[in-house]
Parts: C-alpha cells; sequence; structure tokens
C-alpha cells in the first residue's frame, strides 16, 4: 500500500487490511492470553506467589474458551460484500391493495431501522399502489456493513391481518417479496459500453408540466443477460447514474448467486443469501407475532418490529448462519 499503487488497487488493499485487522486483533488476544497462562504456571512453585499465579490462572483459564470462540468466527470465510451498501426492492406479492400496503410497511420498517443506525436512505424507483403502499420500490441504503445486516431480509414476507379495505373484520394472508443486493463498485463490475442500451422515455407519475413535457426517464438494458433497469427522476444526468448504480448490483448479485451455486455443487447446502421464492417470514397482527421460519424464531414484539427494531432477528440469523458455517469447516 505504501508504494505508490493505483486508485482502485489502493481501494481493494485498504479493504483487505481493514478486514484482516480483526482477525490480528483476535489472534494477539488469544497469544497474550496463552503467554499469561505460562507465565502464571511459572510462579506456581514461588511460595510469595502461589496464591496470585492460581488466581490468575482461573482467571486466564476462563477467558480462554470465549476467546478460542471468537477466533473460530474471525477465521470463518468472509462475504466480500458484507461491508457494502445495500440496493433493496420491494414489491407486492400475492394480495392485491393488501399486498401493495404491506409493502409500504415493510419499507417504512427498513427505513426507520437504518436511521436508527445512521444510515442513510435514498428511494430510486417507486410507483405507487392505488389504495397506498407501492407496486414495485427500489431504495439505496447506504453506510458501513449495510448489506451484512440486512442480507438475510431477502425472500417472500407474509402478513395476517385484517386489511383496511375489509369491512367485515375477516383475517386475509397477503406477501411481498424482499431482494437486497450488495451495492457494487465499478471496481466490482465490469460492464462495456457496448453492451449497454440506453432509452429514454416521458417520466410518468406527479410532477405536473415538466413530467408531460420532458424526456427525463432513463431505462438501461444489459443486452448479454436481459435485466432492465429505470429511473424516473426529473434529471436524465442524474437518472443514468441511479440507473447504473441498480445495474451494477444486480449484475454483481448474479456473479456472486453463480460463484455460490458452483460451490454448492460441491459440498452440501448452499453458501449465500438463499432462495428468495421461499417464503421466510410472517407478520401476524391479530397475534401481535412475528414469525422467522428459517430458524424457527417467533417473537410477540411485532409493534416493535413493524417500528423499526430488526437486531434481535438479525443477531439471531446472523448467528444461525455463522453456526452453519463453523459446522461446514468441522466436515
Amino acid at each position: 500500500m505504501a508504494e505508490g499503487l493505483s486508485g482502485d488497487a489502493y481501494v481493494a488493499l485498504s479493504k483487505e487490511y481493514s478486514a484482516m485487522q480483526s482477525v490480528v486483533e483476535q489472534a494477539r488476544r488469544y497469544e497474550e492470553t496463552v503467554e499469561g497462562i505460562e507465565d502464571a504456571k511459572a510462579m506456581l512453585d514461588d511460595p510469595e506467589m502461589r496464591d496470585y499465579a492460581e488466581e490468575e490462572l482461573a482467571r486466564l483459564r476462563g477467558t480462554l474458551p470465549e476467546l478460542e470462540a471468537a477466533m473460530q468466527l474471525a477465521l470463518l470465510p468472509k462475504d466480500e460484500a458484507d461491508e457494502k451498501s445495500a440496493i433493496i426492492e420491494i414489491r407486492p406479492g400475492t394480495g392485491g391493495d393488501e399486498a401493495s400496503l404491506f409493502a409500504g410497511d415493510l419499507f417504512r420498517m427498513y427505513q426507520r431501522y437504518a436511521e436508527a443506525r445512521g444510515w442513510k436512505v435514498e428511494v430510486l424507483e417507486e410507483s405507487a399502489g392505488e389504495m397506498g403502499g407501492f407496486k414495485e420500490l427500489v431504495a439505496s441504503v447506504k453506510g458501513a456493513g449495510v448489506f451484512a445486516k440486512l442480507k438475510f431480509e431477502s425472500g417472500v414476507h407474509r402478513v395476517q391481518r385484517v386489511p383496511e379495505t375489509e369491512s367485515q373484520g375477516r383475517i386475509h394472508t397477503s406477501a411481498a417479496t424482499v431482494a437486497v443486493l450488495p451495492e457494487a463498485e465499478a471496481i466490482d463490475v465490469t460492464i462495456a459500453d457496448g453492451d449497454l442500451r440506453i432509452d429514454t422515455m416521458r417520466a410518468s407519475g406527479a410532477g405536473g408540466q415538466h413530467v408531460n413535457t420532458t424526456d427525463s426517464a432513463v431505462r438501461i438494458t444489459h443486452l448479454p443477460t436481459g435485466i432492465m433497469v429505470t429511473s424516473s427522476e426529473k434529471s436524465q444526468h442524474t437518472n443514468r447514474a441511479k440507473a447504473m448504480d441498480v445495474l451494477r448490483a444486480k449484475l454483481y448479485d448474479m456473479q456472486r448467486r453463480e460463484a455460490d451455486e458452483a460451490r454448492a455443487a460441491e459440498r452440501k447446502g448452499q453458501i449465500g443469501s438463499g432462495d428468495r421464492s421461499e417464503r421466510i417470514r410472517t407478520y401476524n397482527f391479530p397475534q401481535g407475532r412475528v414469525s422467522d421460519h428459517r430458524i424457527n424464531l417467533t417473537l410477540y414484539k411485532l409493534d416493535e418490529v413493524m417500528a423499526g427494531s430488526l437486531d434481535e432477528l438479525i443477531d439471531a440469523l446472523t448467528a444461525d448462519d455463522q453456526a452453519g458455517k463453523l459446522a461446514d469447516l468441522e466436515t
């Protein structure tokens, strides 16, 4: 890093160096504890130091299992995307207008969680539902370690409640899908200009005369994959930049999934963010509970969860993921 590397190479090595620091720190703590145990053993033969040495031995030996566990976690294979910001996409599934309303509730839940952690949330693309909520919402969440916290949110979220549109008080079941993609930088994904088709069009939605008369909306199609992204702000320049951010994230996510599938073919259990087609969580409003089906965890804290208090769920999912990786290493 001190030898005058180019900008991209320096950035990549800086990230690698930062990731290694936590491992080195854990290793130093472990080595210092082992050395302390050996020093305490050597003092046992000194009558004047024996009592102190026995206390120190008991204390250090008591901390050793915790340090060993921390070392194991620090040495687990890292997801290179964990420290990145994220792109989050929310779309209603089954349930009509109620599903659109639930999609809006999920976005506000993530927005509150992000704000509590000091992350910046920016809506990149949205399409409002007829009764409220969203038909589609794409947002960026910027901050350190965003993807590590939100990556387990990808999947089908199911809600059970009495819809606002229901006059007879019957409980309906609706769903919305969430996709969380690591935000990719130019260094992560190479996109050739010839692989892109860029179209401009009239923006739709609120905005008055400007929206109706200006070809400001941008649609970018990645020809090799067929991935299509749009952005509909007032500035065509801004729209192109935002659409490229989403496209890079989608291509980066595709690359990661292809790599995960290749590794999964060689061993049991796929590494990665899981199958988004599966129902991952149910929010039951009449009973005030939220259940994550992947780890069989049920919390009777629905109001708190919908207000953005997601730490208990996310920490449990992270711990389960780490346990799975440790089991894989042992086999």
